[in-house]
């Protein structure tokens, strides 16, 4: 078998294969997404409400209106939090609006006590859970709830109430929540709120930049990064990535290696190292890896060299993330858009030493008009001789960054996250001297009408076949057979694809990998196992006889919460899958 065997099933002989055994890791994401969507929230206390006094028609008009019974419970709100936005302008409107003489009087009143706490914390990517504490006299209360988002709900209460109310926002952004609560017997409001943060964010694509280069000295010292040591990228603020980006798409390749090694990119100050890999490298071989990873609070990413001996890395800037509304991602059953042995997508032939070839993307099956950026997988097979390929959108020149390296006789896949041009194409160019087959599958998109964010976890292993761990019965990721994990728990609603890094090590041949939602859901403990599906004729990595290979993998779960791992190939091999984060559109 050769390294031209990639996807598509090319010389397979079809057989049926037999599940390795389910691995259930939904506790494990349920309680990352938890730990991910509670990091934002705010609380202002009752000192701070805003009481208003009102002529007695006003206070009568703030109550007409649709109303609803009233909800109690505990609340788990966040005690520390600054003065906010809502409180400061309401303040002010009070002081022009009543004055000292009117303020007296509201004190004096027979509700003087009417006062307000308001606490939002999060709980998805677009939602904020809502406790309202009152304290009131016994007097009929209308309370209005604005979310900030041009929404409003409008309920009843009685006296001293605790409200609990829940709203999810179409996208991600800074919303300021008032809560306003009308005493109309008594002619007095108050109003209290805060500026929530949705922990989800939406992606903006970037032209591919070169932030850093250990090999010239480009954002870091001109110095190979030292065995178990860590070169710093700066992000926000540098290649026009904006101050307050969360998390940001690099392409992190390491170069000039001399034995086997690791490298692991997490956000750096104030945070622990992840022991999750990125990318894997043996000695003499470039390796490249998207890496999707969160931007510290000082707009550092950190990337560390797991190996014994000195290494070049390469980071470039493909996208980022922020919490202004931008771009939501959609996920699909990777599908193949390009196949330049086949003719698919280009001409067919290999694509010819420094050129190019434009293919269309938007408005092709089921990708619509008008996206912004592409997830795809790109694969070079057959190389004449050593090079690079760099996809871009065709606008302005060839980038001088690449997506993936490669030598004579290699082939190597790596994901992609590209800007679109306005008329739905992207290009891929050839960097090096010899031509190349080129093999592209789309894997998700992203678009203003898309609703899912961006939502990072601490990265955690769900998968080692190597051990007997994580749910795994132990065994080698068998030939020609397939992994299903569920990953959704009940809790998780609106989830659209995870982030994963896959890697596959101790191969025994030529092989590749595939990565594709389930038709099935996973079978009750103890049943039989479910059925497989339709084999993928996508690839996500390849591999030969001794290669540890990673890429990152953006895999929807389908509508059963279940994704299958495929091992092409004619060998066992090892699987180890890492998550890093999820894509939630609630």
């Amino acid at each position: 078998m050769t390294a031209a065997l990639v996807a598509a099933g090319l010389g397979i002989i079809p057989g049926t294969a037999q599940a390795a055994g389910p691995v259930p890791v939904a506790a494990g994401v349920a309680e990352a997404i938890a730990e991910a969507s509670t990091s934002e929230g705010f609380r202002s206390p009752a000192d701070r409400t805003i009481r208003t006094a009102l002529p007695a028609s006003e206070g009568n008009a703030k109550t007409n209106g649709k109303t609803s019974g009233t909800t109690s419970g505990t609340t788990n709100a966040k005690t520390a939090v600054p003065q906010t936005a809502v409180a400061q302008t309401a303040q002010a409107a009070q002081a022009a609006e009543t004055g000292p003489t009117a303020q007296a009087a509201v004190d004096a009143g027979a509700n003087s006590a009417l006062a307000v706490d308001v606490s939002g914390t999060s709980f998805t990517a677009h939602g904020i859970e809502l406790t309202t504490l009152i304290t009131s006299a016994d007097f009929a209360l209308g309370v209005v709830i604005d979310w900030g988002d041009g929404k409003t709900d409008t309920v009843t209460a009685q006296g001293n109430a605790e409200l609990h109310h829940s709203h999810t926002y179409d996208k991600s952004g800074e919303y300021q929540v008032k809560v306003t609560v009308t005493d109309t017997a008594n002619a007095v409001q108050a109003a209290n709120g805060g500026a929530f943060l949705t922990p989800g964010s939406d992606f903006t694509p970037h032209t591919p930049t070169r932030l850093l280069d250990t090999r010239d000295g480009t954002g870091a010292p001109l110095a190979k990064v030292a065995g178990q040591g860590t070169a710093r990228v700066k992000v926000a603020g540098n290649a026009a990535v904006p101050a307050g980006v969360t998390a940001v798409a690099l392409n992190v390749t390491v170069t000039e290696t001399a034995a086997s090694g690791y490298v692991t990119a997490w956000p750096g100050a104030g945070y622990d190292r992840p022991g999750t890999s990125n990318l894997n490298y043996t000695a003499n071989r470039s390796v490249p890896n998207l890496v999707i990873v969160p931007v510290g609070e000082d707009g550092y990413v950190e990337l560390y060299n797991g190996g014994p001996q000195p290494v070049d890395l390469i980071a470039d800037v493909t996208g980022y993330f922020t919490r202004a509304s931008a771009g939501g991602y959609t996920s699909m059953t990777p599908a193949r858009f390009v196949d330049t042995r086949e003719g698919l997508g280009a001409s067919r032939g290999r694509l010819p030493a420094r050129t190019a070839f434009e293919t269309r993307i938007g408005g092709l099956r089921e990708v619509p008009q008008g996206i912004t950026a592409v997830a795809l997988n790109v694969t070079v097979t057959e190389p004449e001789g050593p090079g690079h390929l760099t996809a871009f959108s065709g606008a302005g020149p060839v980038p001088t960054s690449s997506n993936l390296n490669f030598v004579r006789g290699q082939t190597v896949a790596n994901s992609v996250i590209v800007p679109v041009a306005a008329d739905g194409t992207v290009k891929v160019f050839n960097g090096s001297w010899m031509p190349v087959h080129v093999v592209v599958d789309v894997v998700g998109y992203y678009s203003k009408d898309s609703k899912a964010a961006f939502l990072p976890f601490t990265p955690f292993r769900t998968l080692d076949t190597r051990e007997e761990a994580y749910g795994w019965p132990g065994g080698r990721f068998r030939a020609r057979e397939y992994i299903t994990q569920g990953f959704t728990p009940e809790a998780a609603t609106g989830v659209e694809a995870y982030v994963l890094n896959t890697t596959v090590t101790e191969t025994g041949g030529t092989g590749y990998l595939s990565v594709a939602p389930s038709p099935y859901a996973l079978p009750a403990e103890g049943g039989p196992a479910a059925p497989s599906g339709p084999r993928p004729g996508s690839s996500t990595l390849n591999w030969t006889a001794g290669d540890t290979v990673p890429n990152l993998v953006q895999a929807s779960d389908g509508d059963h919460g279940v994704i299958t791992f495929w091992n092409q190939g004619y060998q066992d091999a090892d699987l180890v899958l890492d998550v890093f984060g999820v894509y939630q559109s609630k």
